[in-house]
């Protein structure tokens, strides 16, 4: 028997585990009470890790479709068959005619987050996509806006404030969303046992609002007008105190003008709250000693999302609760963080350019995935005929899914990289397995700028695979797309990564010595990175390194052209008079679907483990998804989209994304 100390990849919480293993089997997956962040704190979906490594439907081969079915081959035979088809498309159509979907998983894979890019930038395709824009986009829009940078979203310091209000968040099943925190039920508790408050505005009972202090059974997607009520009374009744913050502040004035419009007796019947306690609650908050507004998947995922996730960030600005103690704070991350590399940063834009069926503005350099179809569907100049999906299933878990489903069917040519075969994988003509999460180097890229404190922690690979990494995956791919054929020399290629991230914080390359792939790359980050770190110091350290609580950032955090806070981006107030005719109308009495989480599942991630299937299932009947083991399987998938081989994946949220790498 041996034990492996990794940080779960599965979710934000970024948990410690101790894995136990009898040789390459794992035994048992428990909570590593000696890590610096989660100490000792373990979710299902943890728990279920050895499952996810061993589980038999797991791709380990590629496959190639033939006939209309699945067959195994090798991976020279896969990239063959890729080399033969894309470029001919990308010779024909142009490099649009290929589109790129990134699912939620690649968030929390550093070869993808890494390498990813390195593929895109390859292709040259504007069609990019991913899960965030059925998610979070809003919130990095409305950041872009504010901060100037769409990364640089303040978290609440949740082990120091006194009041939290939480809208649309669920964290005690999420475990966090852009809030990276380990045991938010222990964190919540430690805030009432200080003798704080939670108040939680969710259509829904959830779990995170029984345990709450006060739950507002908010209609769904009204909001934005109740912020802006909770900021009109902040205003109107000369509760603001901005302290320290109002030198760094621009557009305060047109900001009252806007809140003037919504006071709380106009917004109650619609949000169902009432003007005395929408007052009540705004007093509340700018009483507080240390407070923090949090907005998350439900305040995004509405018609007014960009206006929910901008009025969060406003509320906390009115009441001088952002970037201090014990209110929403920026996080210092160790490595990769944009707000706090060196040198001139770029300001944020978006629609610096638009989809070609319905004119959509890019944000983050993608396209809403809503309109995927609308490109494959539609002849013309420009008509996507080619699909690269990167650990995703967006046949399961975006807008009109059924559409997608359908289109994909139109497509020439498709290539998925993925431990599954899948609602969206099945389409694809050639799939590209990869490593376990246990099979990997792992680190928090993309999280630990989210996290409410700041910490890093990296892991290694715990077993051993002859499945090629990911990073070599993606590698092989981009020297595809540009022209290098299925055999190109990956070694060079990852070196000439690496000297573009070298060249970026002004580092010599060869200070990461021997170091190849995600590794070199992470130890470039950390060396140029806010603190004194190298690889090797959290190589030293398994259980990770406590790098302090949230600090105060402004105003060198800013990256907006005017090196302020712009309280009132016309980008953002352009869509409020669309807001504002809502109150002389009546509110509408229709039924509406709302997202779920589930604790033993994230997103549809862990749909195929057995643990976390008979957890979700536990009181539902349903047929078997799949055969076990049919990872290779050979027979034609289900006609039907709505199949019964689809039935466990029926309690989850209609949110986003796929299967995890």
């Amino acid at each position: 028997m041996s034990s492996a100390i990794v940080t779960c990849p599965l979710c934000e919480a970024t948990c410690g585990l101790r894995v136990t293993l009898d040789g390459d089997r794992v035994t048992n997956v428990r909570g590593d009470d000696e890590d610096v962040f989660s100490r000792g704190y373990i979710c299902p979906k943890g728990a279920s890790l050895g499952g996810l490594h061993h589980d038999p439907d797991r791709l380990t081969q590629p496959l190639i479709k033939r006939n209309g079915m699945h067959e195994p081959a090798t991976w020279d035979e896969a990239f063959a068959e890729i080399n033969e088809r894309l470029p001919k498309i990308v010779a024909e159509h142009g490099p649009n005619a290929v589109a790129v979907y990134l699912g939620n998983p690649s968030a929390h894979n550093v070869s993808a987050t890494l390498y990813g890019r390195t593929l895109i930038k390859a292709l040259g395709t504007r069609n990019i996509y991913s899960a965030s824009t059925v998610d979070q986009m809003p919130k990095h829009f409305s950041s872009g806006y504010l901060f100037g940078d769409p990364l640089t979203i303040p978290v609440p310091d949740l082990d120091r404030t006194m009041h939290l209000l939480i809208l649309g968040a669920n964290p005690l099943v999420s475990n966090g969303s852009l809030m990276t925190a380990p045991d938010v039920r222990g964190r919540l508790k430690a805030i009432q046992a200080r003798g704080g408050k939670i108040v939680v505005v969710d259509p829904r009972r959830s779990r995170t609002a029984e345990l709450a202090d006060e739950h507002h059974a908010i209609r769904p997607g009204t909001d934005a007008l109740l912020l802006f009520a909770l900021a009109n009374v902040v205003l109107d009744e000369d509760l603001a105190d901005l302290g320290g913050l109002a030198e760094h502040i621009n557009g305060l004035d047109e900001f009252v003008t806007l809140a003037k419009q919504f006071p709380p007796e106009a917004v109650a019947a619609h949000t169902g709250i009432s003007g005395d306690e929408i007052r009540r609650m705004a007093r509340e908050l700018a009483a507080a000693e240390r407070a923090a507004v949090y907005g998350r998947i439900g305040t995004t995922t509405q018609a007014f999302g960009t206006l929910a996730s901008w009025l969060v960030d406003v509320l906390n600005v009115l009441t001088g609760n952002l970037d201090r103690e014990g209110g929403a704070m920026f996080p210092l991350a160790a490595a990769g963080q944009a707000n706090s590399a060196p040198g001139p940063r770029r300001t944020f834009a978006s629609a610096r350019w638009t989809s070609r069926v319905r004119n959509m503005p890019e944000v983050l350099g993608e396209f809403p995935v809503a309109t995927l179809a609308d490109e494959i569907l539609t002849p013309g100049e420009g008509q996507v005929r080619s699909l690269i999906t990167i650990s995703g299933n967006p046949c399961l878990s975006t807008p009109h899914a059924a559409r997608l489903d359908e289109a994909l069917t139109h497509l020439d040519f498709m290539v998925s990289l993925d431990i599954y075969l899948n609602e969206t994988s099945r389409h694809a003509d050639v799939i590209l397995p990869a490593p376990s999460a246990l099979a990997r180097d792992h680190y928090d890229l993309a999280l630990y700028g989210f996290a409410v404190r700041n910490v890093a922690n990296w892991t290694p690979p715990t077993l051993a695979t002859d499945i090629p990494q990911e990073w070599q995956t993606l590698l092989r791919l981009a020297a595809l797309a540009v022209g290098q054929g299925p055999n190109a020399d990956i070694a060079a290629l990852d070196t000439f990564v690496a000297a573009e991230v070298a060249r970026r914080y002004d580092l010599d390359p060869a200070i990461a010595g021997d170091r190849v792939g995600p590794a070199r790359l992470i130890d470039l980050m950390l060396r140029g990175g806010p603190y004194d770190l190298t690889l090797k110091d959290l190589e030293d350290a398994p259980h990770g390194i406590d790098l302090g609580p949230l600090t105060p950032r402004l105003p060198g955090v800013l990256s907006t052209a005017s090196g302020a806070i712009e309280l009132a981006p016309e980008a953002i107030t352009r869509d409020v008079p669309r807001l504002a005719v809502l109150l002389d109308t009546q509110p509408a009495d229709e039924m509406v679907l709302i997202g779920r989480r589930q604790l033993s599942s994230n997103n549809s991630w862990m749909h195929n483990v057995a643990s976390c299937v008979a957890a979700i299932t536990a009181q539902r009947s349903c047929t078997p998804s799949m055969p076990r083991g049919s990872g290779s399987r050979t027979e034609p998938w289900p006609a039907s989209p709505r199949a019964p081989a689809l039935c466990k994946r029926r309690s989850r949220s209609p949110t986003r994304s796929g299967r995890a790498l």
